[in-house]
């Protein structure tokens, strides 16, 4: 039954808009189709079943694998201290990372000290211009302040008492 939309007088099939479901149990696309009853199989073909002991072997030998590379592994790290001394690797590592410390922090005051200079010229610059500004404004008579000429004097207002 297909959805139907209203309009304003009829009543309209809207296409598309449906959702197509398989109902519980259908058969899926691409699934083979059963031509028997539940529960019984066709001749020739057998469910293949696991054998219990199948599957303890398969996770003894993993375990045996595991435990294997385990060993191995440990095997291989106690023969690092007769090739190599241990205190003499440890320490040589601490010391190269102090020393890159060392190194960067150096590198960084060196760029703060290019900065301090940059800045101190930038700001001896504007000092420079400035004073420059001052000299010319003074000489070229224009009035070094902001008022166009000598501060006037306002007469202060009295007040009679009535008595």
């Amino acid at each position: 039954m297909p959805l139907i939309s209203e309009t304003s007088e009829r009543r309209v099939p809207v296409q598309g808009s449906r959702l197509d479901l398989p109902a519980p149990g259908a058969q899926r696309r691409g699934a083979p189709q059963r031509d028997r009853p539940q529960g019984q199989r066709p001749q020739g073909q057998r469910r293949r079943r696991q054998r219990p002991g199948a599957a303890r072997w398969r996770q003894v030998g993993r375990g045996l694998g595991l435990a294997g590379a385990g060993t191995t592994i440990l095997a291989a790290l106690m023969q690092i201290p007769q090739r190599f001394d241990g205190l003499l690797l440890v320490s040589n590592a601490i010391a190269n990372v102090i020393g890159g410390l060392h190194r960067l922090g150096g590198g960084l005051l060196q760029l703060v000290g290019v900065l301090v200079v940059a800045l101190l010229a930038v700001l001896a610059l504007l000092l420079l211009v400035g004073g420059l500004v001052r000299i010319v404004r003074a000489v070229g008579g224009r009035s070094v302040s902001r008022g166009a000429g000598p501060a006037r004097i306002r007469p202060v207002a009295t007040t009679t008492r009535g008595s």
